[in-house]
């Protein structure tokens, strides 16, 4: 038994007898009452809370696996510099900075003339500064280059623009503070 606006539909030729047996199924479902029951509010609010418990959980594993990462990168930092760290050794007194202090570390003339050309690069490690040549500072500097104290072969764009108003200013070559 179908309804008057199914057969109008049907003998007008808009739809198939087929859709309209798929219909009329749908609706003896629903009248029987096997649709779907409606969610109660009590199921809402457990999948709300599995929902968060699964987000927290994948915040702290993103944190936990930050922290993994960063620390063995710190680790590797600590290799590279103390398998490549030349030594020091001489009387004289090297100065730079870190940050807004002034620091030193002694060194011998071929030392202090390889960290002036850039050969070597002064890097943080533990309490300390250590010395290792270009390559060495390359890998650090890819790891973190906050680690990178002094690199004499990195010329930043400002400082370039000011070499040429100091250069009317000529240095002696026997200066050291």
């Amino acid at each position: 038994m179908r309804n008057p606006l199914q057969d109008q539909l049907l003998k007008a030729g808009l739809v198939k007898k087929a859709q309209v047996t798929q219909v009329a199924r749908e609706q003896a479902k629903q009248r029987q009452g096997k649709a779907a029951p409606a969610p109660n509010a009590e199921a809402v609010d457990t999948g709300r809370l599995k929902a968060e418990r699964i987000e927290r959980d994948r915040a702290i594993s993103a944190e936990r696996n930050a922290q993994a990462r960063a620390h063995e990168q710190r680790a590797q930092i600590r290799q590279i510099v103390e398998t490549h760290r030349v030594k020091r050794e001489g009387e004289i007194v090297y100065r730079f900075t870190d940050g807004a202090l002034i620091r030193s570390v002694l060194v011998n003339v071929a030392l202090r003339t390889q960290l002036a050309n850039g050969a070597l690069v002064i890097v943080r490690h533990d309490d300390g500064y250590e010395l290792i040549p270009r390559a060495a500072a390359e890998k650090v500097r890819s790891r973190d280059a906050a680690m990178i104290v002094l690199d004499h072969a990195q010329a930043t764009p400002a400082s370039s623009a000011d070499d040429e108003y100091y250069r009317q200013f000529p240095v002696p070559d026997d200066l050291v503070w």
